[in-house]
C-alpha cells in the first residue's frame, strides 16, 4: 500500500477525536481493537495487552506479553513495542512509560473489568476515565473495500464448508458428527477459527435459535439447520441455511416459504437512505402475513466484521439511517417447537452507490437431502 496505511489512518482518526474531546491518553485493551489500530493480534489470556496513543505528542506504544514480541515486531504498525514478562507488574511498567500528568484517559469500558479499572486508577491517581467504546465502534461499523475483500474470502470459505457438510449429511449421522466435520473443513480450508460456536440442529431442535449440537441423529422428515461462520485474516462470515431430510411435509414447506420470502423482502429493503428498522419490518411483515409472526422471536440481523456481532443492530427499534459501508446480516426465522425451525441468513454490504451487495451466494431455495 502506498501513502498512509490503513492502520495509520485509523490512528489519525482516533487522535483527532482525542484532541477534539480533550482526552490526554487513549488506552486500547480489547485484543480486537488493538488489532484494528495496529495490525497486531494476539490472545493475551490473563496477561496485559494495550495500545496507547498520546494526544499531545502522537506517541504510540504497544504493550504486549514478552512471548508475543516476535510477532509484534513482524506485524504491528506501532512505533514503540513494550514487552512485559510474566514476572513484571504490568501497571508499574505502564507508569514507567507514561508521564503521570495524564488527566483524561480514554478506555473501552466494556473491555475493562472492575479489577483492571482499580489497577488503572492506581497507575493514574489524578486521572479520570472516559469511554472510547462508542467512537471506536462507529469507526468499525463502516467497512472499507479492503475489509470487504477479507469478508468475501471468509464468505467463500464458509460456503465451501456448507457444501461439504451437506454432502456428508445423511440419515443416522448425528449433529455432533456433522459439527466436527465442518469445523475440520474450516481449518483445512485455511480459516483461523470458527467465528462462533457452530450450530447444527435437526428435527424439533432446529427450533432452538441458539441451540447446541448434541448426539441427535438425522431422520427422514426432519429439518437440518446449519448456522456457521469462519474467521479468516481477522474478519468473519456468518451464514445460515436450512434443509430437509427426505420429502418435506406441507407444514415444513409453508414455514420454509415464509422465511425465504421474508429473507428476500429484508434484502430488498436494504439500501442507503432508509432506516435499519425498515429491513426488520419488511422481513417481519412477510412472516406475519403468513401467520407465523409470533414464531419470529429475534431481530432480523446484526452487523459483523472482526467480531461476528458488531454494530449496527438491525431491529425494528433501530431507526439509524443506512449509509454506504455498513455490513450486516439478514436472517429471519420461524421456530415451531413441533415442526421445527427455519432460518435463512445472508451477509449484506451497502456499496458506495447505496445499493445492497449480497456477499453470500449459497443456494437458498428449499433443498432436500437424501431420504
Amino acid at each position: 500500500m502506498t501513502g498512509q496505511s490503513v492502520w495509520q489512518s485509523r490512528k489519525q482518526s482516533l487522535l483527532a477525536y482525542m484532541q477534539q474531546n480533550a482526552i490526554d491518553l487513549a488506552m486500547i485493551t480489547s485484543p480486537t481493537n488493538v488489532y484494528y489500530f495496529t495490525g497486531f493480534h494476539c490472545n493475551p489470556h490473563e496477561r496485559f495487552l494495550a495500545f496507547t496513543l498520546d494526544a499531545a505528542t502522537g506517541e504510540e506504544k504497544l504493550y504486549m506479553p514478552l512471548l508475543d514480541l516476535p510477532e509484534a515486531e513482524k506485524h504491528a504498525d506501532s512505533r514503540v513495542a513494550v514487552p512485559i514478562s510474566d514476572t513484571d507488574n504490568a501497571y508499574e511498567v505502564l507508569k514507567k512509560y507514561t508521564t503521570g500528568s495524564e488527566r483524561s484517559i480514554g478506555i473501552e469500558k466494556e473491555a475493562v473489568s472492575v479489577a483492571k479499572a482499580e489497577r488503572l486508577q492506581s497507575a493514574f491517581p489524578q486521572g479520570s476515565f472516559v469511554d472510547l467504546e462508542a467512537f471506536i465502534l462507529s469507526l468499525r461499523m463502516k467497512k472499507s473495500e479492503e475489509e470487504i475483500a477479507k469478508v468475501r474470502t471468509a464468505v467463500h470459505m464458509v460456503e465451501q464448508v456448507v457444501a461439504h457438510t451437506v454432502s456428508r449429511a445423511a440419515v443416522g449421522v448425528t449433529e455432533i458428527e456433522l459439527t466436527a466435520e465442518l469445523e475440520y473443513q474450516m481449518r483445512k480450508l485455511g480459516a483461523d477459527r470458527p467465528a462462533f460456536e457452530s450450530i447444527v440442529l435437526t428435527g424439533a431442535r432446529s427450533a432452538l435459535p441458539h441451540g447446541v449440537p448434541g448426539p441427535y441423529k438425522l431422520e427422514n422428515g426432519h429439518f437440518l439447520l446449519i448456522d456457521i461462520g469462519v474467521q479468516a485474516n481477522g474478519y468473519c462470515s456468518d451464514i445460515t441455511r436450512t434443509f430437509v431430510i427426505g420429502e418435506p411435509s406441507p407444514a415444513q414447506r409453508d414455514i420454509y416459504d415464509a422465511v425465504l420470502t421474508a429473507n428476500k423482502a429484508g434484502i430488498a429493503a436494504a439500501r442507503a437512505g432508509v432506516p435499519l428498522s425498515a429491513v426488520d419490518q419488511a422481513a417481519r411483515d412477510a412472516i406475519t402475513q403468513r401467520g407465523f409472526g409470533p414464531l419470529f422471536t429475534h431481530r432480523v440481523g446484526h452487523g459483523f466484521g472482526m467480531d461476528v456481532h458488531e454494530q449496527p443492530s438491525v431491529s425494528g427499534q433501530n431507526h439509524t439511517i443506512i449509509e454506504p459501508g455498513l455490513l450486516f446480516t439478514v436472517e429471519p426465522g420461524v421456530y415451531d417447537p413441533i415442526v421445527g425451525g427455519v432460518r435463512i441468513e445472508d451477509d449484506v454490504y451497502i456499496r458506495a452507490d447505496g445499493t445492497a451487495d449480497v456477499l453470500t451466494s449459497y443456494p437458498k431455495e428449499l433443498t432436500i437431502i437424501g431420504g
